[in-house]
């Protein structure tokens, strides 16, 4: 019995022996597996055409009397509204600003030098209107059209018109998806070809949301670009991703 005894304890007590070598050599093979962190940048763009037009002018009238200078003001205000309903512009699309008015005057010198007031040379009122559609061709033809009021007797100003998209929030979580997905390739890439295994994601954060003009030079800017002078335009936004890496 003694000796059954003694045999089934070095049985024991070698199995104990082969299961701490085990353990020591995959303690051994973990502190060999090096971790580390790598951070990758994603890129998200997409080109797109404003749905939106604003366009602005204005135009103006002068008059010693500053009645008349109204008065013919509101002349200028009849046909203009005209001309635009009839180039296709809806009525809730326009909008007429209040009028400005000021004094136009010169300084008056004696025959010596020096300075003795101010010369009235009459009232100057300036009405200015804008346009807000999302008929964006129609409004664009509008804008390079405007010279016709000249045979009309109306000198208008007309500005450029600025373009707009509204379904931008759409568009910038469509672009963070985009640039996500390319940070996430890229770590993967990375992974592979240093045969390190991805781990899990740390952090991510988010850049700044550009749009540029398509085909432009226009440079980005650390607070953002935002173009309204092209139709045609560009979105992009950048993505860096920190993930945990663990090699062979």
């Amino acid at each position: 019995m003694s000796s059954m005894k003694k045999n089934i304890s070095s049985v024991i007590f070698a199995t104990a022996i082969i299961i701490a070598a085990y353990l020591l050599a995959n303690a051994f093979v973990n502190r060999n597996k090096s971790e580390g962190i790598i951070s990758v940048t994603g890129l998200g763009k997409a080109d797109f055409t404003s749905d939106l037009i604003v366009w602005e002018g204005s135009f103006s009238k002068e008059s010693y009397d500053l009645q008349k200078a109204y008065n013919d003001l509101e002349k200028d205000k009849k046909i203009i509204y005209t001309y635009l309903l009839d180039k296709g512009v809806a009525n809730e699309e326009l909008v007429f600003n209040a009028v400005a008015s000021r004094k136009q005057t010169k300084p008056k010198y004696s025959s010596d030098g020096k300075y003795i007031g101010d010369e009235f040379l009459g009232y100057i009122l300036t009405q200015s209107l804008q346009i807000e559609s999302n008929n964006v061709k129609n409004i664009e033809q509008l804008s390079r059209e405007i010279t016709e009021l000249l045979n009309k007797g109306i000198q208008f100003y007309s500005q450029a018109p600025r373009y707009y998209y509204t379904k931008l929030a759409d568009l910038k979580i469509e672009m963070i998806s985009k640039a996500t997905n390319d940070a996430h390739h890229r770590a993967q890439k990375i992974s592979e070809n240093s045969t390190s295994v991805l781990g899990e994601l740390l952090s991510a954060k988010m850049g700044i949301f550009q749009i540029t003009g398509q085909n432009s030079n226009e440079d980005y800017s650390w607070g953002g670009t935002y173009n309204t002078s092209s139709k045609n335009k560009t979105a992009s936004i950048t993505m860096k991703l920190n993930y945990n890496i663990r090699g062979d």
